[in-house]
């Protein structure tokens, strides 16, 4: 009886510290995000100066009709915010405050819906909202978005009655999570895989695929429809084929988590076979200092553009998570019926064999590299985002860039503009002018790709009213330069 307590004691401390890790991350990923500007970083300059200029859909999201949840849920309302204050700047921040806290939100809903025992869903999705989003946290990705639904889909389709309210309510999630991103198919598919461990004929399985087939007949709809523009399709195409190469893994940030808990894995196994008791915590030690002397003595790196690439981790290893998830609920009974024999007695050996320590552990060395990388990734944001004002407030010009107002941001250097995106530092030199009034439009001499058109920057111009005139005016003549 004593160690049944001592299990079930060991059981709850585990919870406690996955809720907590995952609830207090959320809600840092809002905090850090808007008192950093991060909405503004990569990609999120022209989104969010799309916000500004209310005209987010002809900008670009036209384009991507297969991410219309997204849109919906951050940038209309954004936009909204605009049109009734007139202020650019309270979009902006909108949008930063409903993309951010889109975690906290799918973790509060996750927990409204999760009724499996000790509410095991929800413990799995703060343990993967600690874990994962940090590789990605400022990016400005839809697969935030989708990796958001996921854990309340899930819970929705395990949870819901199998009545007709049930049905709705397992259709609409699965309908927003395919709308947010083309990887959220993917994750759609996990959660059938999931239900199908259930056996074929399960009701929740049949539910759902039933339910997932009408979403993807109106998916398929929408973007038959609603055709990129031509000079997008072929970024779109090469982008996708980006999204899923296993070489985005190969960072540096990424690399330093994998070898932190990899010697952690090693040392924990070598000293228990000397001290039992505390090898763990030992363990844990020697990796911190380990990793304390490599970014003292050694760290050079910056996950910064690399964000966007790590979306692929979750791609990974957010279905994995999730198939975890759902078998540890399942009910024994459920897993005996289950297609796959094997499922049952892997599934309780692995209960039985996992030490909550070590992986208790392994979470805390992947808490401490997400803090100092995103750390070292404010500081850096914080410093770019001072240069390039200095630039766009300065006297300093590059005319031949095509205008007597157009500046170089290769005068920025190089060691801040490992933050750069050479795509989008025209706009981010208009969202961090005073006032959004620059005297200067920053460009990238070797961007070579161009948001926007000449017509669409024309018409921009003619319909913005937050963004001052002379502004647009630079945003035109850069556009029309080009497109």
């Amino acid at each position: 009886m004593n160690s049944v307590f001592k299990t079930r004691q060991t059981h709850d401390s585990f919870h406690i510290l996955c809720v907590t890790a995952g609830i207090a991350a959320a809600i840092l990923y809002v905090a850090i995000g808007l008192s950093a500007g991060l909405q503004m970083f990569g990609d999120g300059s022209i989104f969010s100066y799309a916000v500004a200029a209310q005209d987010a859909w002809a900008f670009h999201w036209h384009n991507i009709p297969g991410r219309l949840f997204t849109y919906i849920f951050a940038y209309v309302p954004a936009e909204t915010a605009v049109a009734l204050t007139g202020n650019a700047r309270a979009g902006i921040f909108i949008y930063g405050l409903l993309f951010f806290s889109a975690p906290l939100l799918g973790l509060l809903v996750t927990l409204s819906v999760d009724c499996t025992t000790d509410r095991g869903i929800f413990g799995y999705a703060c343990l993967s909202t600690a874990c994962l989003p940090p590789l990605v946290f400022g990016a400005p990705t839809e697969m935030w978005m989708a990796y958001t639904l996921f854990w309340p889909v899930l819970a929705t389709c395990l949870c819901t009655p199998n009545r007709p309210r049930g049905a709705v309510a397992v259709f609409a999630g699965l309908l927003a999570l395919v709308f947010t991103h083309e990887g959220a198919i993917v994750f759609a598919g996990a959660i059938l895989f999931a239900l199908f461990l259930r056996g074929w004929r399960d009701p929740l399985f049949i539910r759902a695929t039933a339910a997932f087939l009408v979403a993807m007949t109106i998916w398929l709809v929408v973007k038959l429809t609603v055709r990129p523009d031509d000079y997008i399709a072929g970024v779109l195409a090469a982008a996708a084929f980006k999204f899923i190469d296993i070489k985005n893994l190969d960072q540096p940030a990424f690399l330093v988590l994998l070898a932190a808990l990899a010697g952690f894995g090693a040392a924990a196994a070598v000293l228990r076979l000397i001290d039992p008791a505390r090898a763990t915590i030992y363990s844990a030690l020697a990796c911190v200092a380990a990793l304390a002397v490599y970014w003292i003595a050694f760290d050079r790196s910056l996950l910064a553009e690399a964000r966007y690439d790590l979306r692929t981790v979750l791609l990974i290893a957010t279905p994995v998570l999730g198939v975890l998830a759902a078998v540890s609920v399942m009910p024994d009974a459920a897993r005996q019926k289950s297609p796959f024999p094997i499922l049952a007695p892997v599934a309780a050996t692995l209960e039985r064999n996992l030490n909550a320590g070590l992986i208790s552990g392994a979470i805390m060395l992947i808490l401490l590299v997400h803090v100092v990388e995103t750390a070292k990734f404010v500081r850096a944001w914080a410093d770019y985002k001072v240069a390039v004002r200095a630039l766009a407030t300065g006297a300093e010009a590059d005319p031949v860039l095509g205008d007597p107002q157009f500046v170089s941001a290769q005068r920025v250097g190089s060691g801040l503009n490992r933050l750069a995106w050479n795509s989008t530092t025209p706009y981010l030199s208009v969202l961090v002018a005073p006032d959004l009034k620059p005297g200067r439009l920053v460009v990238d001499p070797g961007a070579g790709y161009f948001w926007l058109s000449c017509g669409t920057a024309k018409a921009s111009k003619m319909t913005s009213t937050a963004i001052p005139k002379e502004a647009l005016r630079l945003v035109r003549t850069h556009a029309c330069l080009h497109r």
